[in-house]
């Protein structure tokens, strides 16, 4: 269980190290200053007698060479990824700027550049000193060539990756590949590895010392005090859920009547000012929902964007429904935990009540929506084939009342028919 434990802070860590732009670029300093001095230790061996002499001149010149381009080049380089950022945050929504950020090509490429410049100057600062021998001049100028040449190959990928970064197709892209791991995770894991709920919320309730969302919870932590303490508990804040003083995290069901200290409980629920993909498979629909609400927005008009959306929400529905071989169902490790599943009406209304809102009067977004209800009303599970006939009940009113034209009424009313 500890086991367990350390690998999901371990992931629930690097996520969020991955969204923080210096990390990238501050190993590739230290691994640029690593390299430079590096080549000292060739002078301590018999190298010099094999290698032809460099002189210190031509390794000087390419080095400040380099040394100018490189700033000049990662600064442009940030430049055009914060306005990338600007463009994501105002073209699709500002929830999806932190997979934008995350980007790995382009985190890559500024840390390349930023670790280029930092290899020149340390470089060209030893050489001018004499620091280095025959053998650690021919060492140092083979890595500043290898060292130019990954500079090369990183801008040709990175400006072809720029040019689609901050793009509305990308970011929708990117909104599915993320909603789709933390759906793929969670079908693996439906109650993260505790047992289902089997009776509704009673017992002492636990409530959050903090506001905010909760982006992860520690259930092997859970899973050590139940034991400790001889109870069960009950999770009612999955990821996700608004944690508030009248709204509990859990419920402590015991037969005891002693008074218990539930601050690891509560210190077991990591909570933020925001939403995270990572555990989290509703955000991503409500992500991409967003999207779809913006373009269909009146100033935009854009109902193109929302059938796109609409296609993705298809596909992830469709995903989530399926069963995955390649996940290895086990008995849940943490039998003193009880945590409900995510339930389907909700994550139906996450992904198709905005979009039945703004797009009720275009006819176009209309029968696609009826079009994707229809589709997964013929679901293997019951619960998604009931929820999407009630959007689809509901999308055909919404119809009804924004659309003047009674033959784009009749179109949507045509489509809405085959659930029937």
């Amino acid at each position: 269980m500890a086991m367990f434990s350390s690998l999901e802070h371990f992931r629930f860590t690097l996520n969020r190290l991955r969204e923080r732009l210096w990390v990238r670029p501050l190993i590739f300093c230290l691994l640029s200053i690593v390299a430079s001095l590096v080549a000292k230790l060739a002078d301590g061996t018999g190298l010099a007698a094999l290698v032809p002499h460099v002189e210190q001149s031509s390794i000087e010149t390419l080095l400040t060479t380099m040394a100018g381009s490189m700033m000049g080049v990662a600064t442009f380089s940030v430049a055009s990824m914060v306005s990338a950022y600007a463009s994501a945050s105002s073209t699709a929504t500002p929830r999806s700027f932190n997979l934008v950020i995350a980007d790995d090509v382009s985190q890559h490429a500024l840390s390349t550049f930023v670790g280029a410049f930092i290899f020149s100057v340390v470089s060209l600062t030893a050489v001018m000193n004499d620091f280095f021998g025959i053998a650690g001049l021919f060492l140092l100028i083979f890595l500043t060539i290898l060292v130019f040449c990954f500079v090369i190959l990183t801008f040709v990928r990175w400006v072809d990756r720029i040019a689609r970064l901050g793009r509305l197709g990308s970011i929708i892209d990117k909104c599915e590949k993320a909603t789709t791991r933390a759906m793929e995770r969670r079908k693996c894991l439906p109650n993260l590895n505790g047992v289902p709920v089997n009776t509704s919320p009673e017992g002492h309730a636990i409530y959050a010392t903090k506001v905010g969302y909760v982006q992860y919870i520690d259930v092997a932590c859970l899973q050590s005090w139940a034991e400790a303490n001889e109870v069960t508990l009950m999770v009612n804040a999955l990821p996700g859920t608004f944690a508030a003083p009248g709204r509990p995290l859990a419920h402590l069901k015991t037969k005891t009547s002693k008074e218990l200290d539930c601050a690891d409980v509560i210190k077991a629920f990591q909570i933020g000012s925001t939403r995270l993909f990572d555990d989290d498979p509703r955000f991503g629909l409500v992500v991409l929902s967003e999207i779809a609400s913006r373009a269909l927005s009146p100033a935009v008009n854009d109902s193109g964007t929302a059938i796109h959306v609409i296609g993705a929400m298809v596909r992830l529905l469709t995903l989530w429904q399926q069963d995955d071989d390649g996940c290895e169902k086990e008995e849940p490790k943490f039998d003193k935990v009880e945590i409900p599943e995510i339930n389907m009406d909700d994550m139906f209304d996450d992904a198709f009540t905005a979009i039945a809102r703004d797009g009720a009067g275009l006819v176009e977004v209309a029968v696609r929506l009826q079009k994707a209800f229809n589709s997964l009303a013929t679901s293997n599970l019951p619960e998604m084939r009931l929820a999407a006939k009630r959007h689809a009940a509901i999308s055909l009113k919404r119809s009804r009342s924004a659309m003047p034209i009674e033959e784009d009424y009749t179109a949507v009313y045509e489509a809405a028919k085959l659930l029937d």
